[in-house]
């Protein structure tokens, strides 16, 4: 069956990205698994750090950790002034998926990330490949975020993408709940493999 998809969005976090707060605090507290485990649900939480993804800056985040747990003040600091620690290289399966998506001049490439406007610098010197989408909204840098509706909009209307036309890749459910509900193809990502199986499932070839 044919279809008209002319245009592929990946998220980049825990999709092209290997990342995870796991790989800084194993060592900072020794792989003590339970100790770290309870440091990331209690103190810097996904919660608290979504917040910089929207747009708060991380000297406001820290000052409001710090106050909250003063005995872990070297640690919260450590969650951005370590934050490379926390990207382990790319995800070798689905940057091989997206350099032949570009290869084939079959399809725009776009990235709809969750990011702090002050980490998205770093991750560009340690990911070369992220400047060669044909377009990215950062959701610090436009202080709107994922899963809410007016950052994909602003993703249709910045690329002019026509959303029943699009593949939309993302690894949290939420944000792709909010895409389907919009008009998206949503892939709910959890391998390179499945991610590869989903697309031949939309007659996507390259």
């Amino acid at each position: 069956m044919k279809n008209n998809i002319d245009t592929i969005i990946f998220d980049l976090g825990r999709v092209l990205i290997d990342h995870s707060p796991d790989y800084l605090y194993r060592t900072i507290f020794n792989d003590d698994l339970d100790k770290m485990d309870w440091f990331l649900k209690n103190v810097c939480t996904p919660e608290w750090n979504i917040e910089q993804d929207a747009g708060r800056t991380i000297k406001e985040a820290n000052k409001i950790k710090i106050e909250e747990f003063p005995e872990y003040e070297k640690e919260i600091l450590a969650y951005y002034d370590q934050w490379s620690i926390m990207c382990n290289g790319p995800i070798n399966g689905t940057l091989r998926i997206f350099e032949a998506i570009k290869k084939s001049n079959k399809y725009k490439y776009y990235a709809l990330t969750n990011f702090s406007a002050e980490t998205w610098p770093t991750a560009i010197q340690l990911f070369p490949f992220l400047i060669t989408f044909q377009g990215i909204i950062v959701s610090g840098e436009v202080k709107m975020r994922k899963p809410f509706d007016d950052i994909y909009h602003h993703l249709f209307k910045t690329f002019d993408i026509n959303p029943k036309n699009a593949v939309f890749i993302d690894d949290s459910m939420p944000n792709i709940k909010t895409a389907n509900r919009l008009g998206l193809h949503g892939i709910h990502f959890q391998s390179p493999e499945q991610l590869e199986k989903d697309l031949k499932k939309l007659n996507i070839t390259y």
